[in-house]
């Protein structure tokens, strides 16, 4: 049996989670030459309603396209934890933000709490990027893809003049996930 990691990223939309999914499965399957699906739902509203969107990466071939034993769920909103959290495995990571998710689940999983949104407004200047800021933690907590493939990644799929804009919210969301390792 092969490697295969199962991300979901969930919240409403407008928060930019199907971008994530774009940047993580591309960081894969790009530049860290692994095999990788990307997919996404919305709910009825195109902005404001559920929204989703999944990452499977492995180093076999991916048959099955959605993700079904999931290994790290980020909830921007409380409904999205409500709903997915009981699709995560057993030592799966539960990564919410603080401000918008304030009832955690119980669980045989690691629940991170962090005020994703606070991070980008405060130390990046734009609550718009706390996509990417949880993104930086994604990539820390999970290591299933390396910094450097993300970075490339992010500056292939981000709008032409928010480059450095989303690096700095990225290396701000690795910094707090190192911080989050560091102390379990």
């Amino acid at each position: 049996m092969g490697f295969r990691y199962e991300v979901r990223l969930s919240g409403s939309g407008g928060q930019g989670l199907i971008l994530v999914g774009k940047v993580l499965a591309e960081a894969a399957a790009i530049y860290d030459d692994k095999n990788a699906t990307q997919s996404q739902s919305y709910g009825p509203e195109a902005r404001g309603g559920a929204s989703r969107s999944e990452v499977i990466i492995s180093d076999e071939d991916i048959d099955y396209p959605k993700a079904t034993n999931i290994d790290l769920l980020l909830a921007l909103t409380q409904e999205s934890c409500d709903k997915y959290y009981k699709d995560l495995k057993d030592g799966g990571i539960l990564l919410v933000d603080s401000e918008y998710v304030t009832q955690l689940p119980r669980g045989n999983f690691r629940n991170y709490k962090v005020p994703i949104s606070e991070i980008a407004r405060s130390q990046v200047g734009k609550v718009l990027v706390a996509n990417i800021v949880a993104l930086g933690i994604i990539t820390e907590l999970s290591g299933v893809v390396s910094r450097e493939a993300v970075e490339s990644a992010i500056l292939s799929r981000v709008p032409k003049g928010t480059e450095e804009l989303n690096l700095k919210a990225f290396r701000v969301g690795l910094e707090k996930g190192k911080a989050l390792k560091e102390k379990d």
